[in-house]
C-alpha cells in the first residue's frame, strides 16, 4: 500500500502543476470563440446528447463492474460521449461545404438570370425557387425585405449576416456595389466569383478526404488501445494489478489525460479555419436611428474587391 505521505506529495504536485497551467493561461489569454455553427435544431441536439449520455453511462458502469477502476469508468464514459466528434469537426466541415456549394449554385443562377437583361431587383426573387434548402430561409427574408421597400444595400447586408460565411461576403459585396453604382460587369463578376467558389469547394473536398482517412486511423488506434487495456483487466488482471490501488489510479488518470490532450490536439489540427468576415454590420451612428453604416465605400477605397473584378460607375445597368 502507498503511504499517506506519498499520496499527499502527489496531490501537492498536481495542485502546483494545475496552478502553473492556470497562471500561464491567465497571462496569455484564450482565443475568442467563434460563433456557433448553425446546424441541427435544439430538439435534435438534446435528443442526441441524451442518447449518447445514456450509452456512455452504461459503458462506464460496465467498465466499473469488470475492472473496479473508477478512473477507467469515467474515461470510458467520456470517450463514448465524445466518440462522434473524435479527431476533428467533420460535421461542421460538411455543413460548410454544403453551404459553399449552395452559394456557388445560387451565384450561377443569379448570373444566368441577369444575362437575360433582367435587373438585380427582379433576379433575386427569381433565384429563390431554384436555391438550395440551406439558402431558402435567408433568401426568403431577403425577398421579403425587398418587397417591403428596404433599400437593396441594407437588405443584402442583412442577408450576409444570416448566411454568416466569408465566401458569401465576396458575392454579396459585389451585389451591394452594383446596387449603389448601377454599373455594368456584374454578370462577369458573378461568373468569376462562382468559379472561385467551385475551386474552393474542390480544394476543401480533397482536404476533407485526407482528413477522413486520418480520423478513421485515429479511431482504430483508440479502439485497439482501449480494447486491449480492458481485455487485460478482465482476462489477465494480474498483469494490470498495479492499477488497483490509489497510486495506480492516479497514474491511470495521467495516462487518460495524455490521451485526451492528444485527441484535443488532433481535433484542433483537423479543424478548418475559416477566414474572418469583412462584410459585417457595425454599430449605428449616434443621433441617426435606424441608419445602417455605409461600409461599401470603405471596401472600395481599401481595395477589398479591387484586383479581382472592377465595375464601371458610368454605365446604365448590368451587362
Amino acid at each position: 500500500m502507498t503511504s499517506p505521505d506519498v499520496l499527499l506529495a502527489i496531490l501537492a504536485g498536481a495542485l502546483v502543476g494545475g496552478g502553473i497551467l492556470l497562471l500561464v493561461l491567465a497571462l496569455r489569454g484564450l482565443p475568442v470563440k467563434a460563433a456557433p455553427v448553425r446546424g441541427r435544431s435544439r430538439e435534435e441536439v438534446v435528443k442526441s446528447l441524451t442518447t449518447r449520455g445514456a450509452v456512455a453511462a452504461g459503458a462506464g458502469v460496465a467498465v466499473l463492474l469488470f475492472t473496479r477502476w473508477p478512473i477507467a469508468a469515467i474515461g470510458t464514459a467520456a470517450l463514448v460521449l465524445s466518440w462522434k466528434g473524435l479527431a476533428g469537426g467533420a460535421a461542421e466541415e460538411r455543413r460548410g461545404m454544403v453551404r459553399l456549394e449552395a452559394l456557388a449554385a445560387w451565384t450561377e443562377s443569379l448570373r444566368d438570370t441577369i444575362a437575360g437583361a433582367v435587373g438585380l431587383e427582379q433576379a433575386i426573387p427569381s433565384s429563390l425557387r431554384a436555391a438550395a434548402p440551406v439558402l431558402q430561409e435567408p433568401l426568403r427574408h431577403l425577398v421579403d425585405r425587398l418587397h417591403t421597400r428596404v433599400p437593396m444595400p441594407e437588405a443584402l447586408r442583412r442577408f450576409a449576416d444570416e448566411i454568416d460565411d466569408p465566401s458569401a461576403d465576396l458575392v454579396i459585396a459585389a451585389l451591394v456595389l452594383n446596387a449603389k453604382l448601377r454599373g455594368p460587369g456584374l454578370r462577369d463578376m458573378l461568373g468569376a466569383l462562382a468559379t472561385s467558389a467551385r475551386a474552393e469547394l474542390d480544394m476543401r473536398r480533397r482536404v476533407e478526404a485526407d482528413r477522413r482517412s486520418t480520423r478513421r486511423s485515429v479511431k482504430i488506434v483508440v479502439g485497439v488501445s482501449v480494447g486491449t487495456a480492458l481485455a487485460l483487466a478482465i482476462f489477465n488482471h494480474s498483469y494490470v494489478e498495479p492499477y488497483d490501488d490509489v497510486l495506480g489510479q492516479l497514474v491511470l488518470c495521467v495516462v487518460i489525460a495524455l490521451y485526451a490532450a492528444g485527441f484535443l490536439w488532433l481535433r484542433r489540427l483537423a479543424k478548418f479555419e475559416m477566414p474572418s468576415r469583412f462584410l459585417t454590420q457595425t454599430s449605428q451612428r449616434p443621433g441617426v436611428p435606424g441608419e445602417v453604416p455605409n461600409t461599401v465605400a470603405g471596401w472600395q477605397s481599401n481595395g477589398v474587391l479591387r484586383g479581382r473584378h472592377t465595375m464601371d460607375a458610368g454605365g446604365g445597368g448590368p451587362r
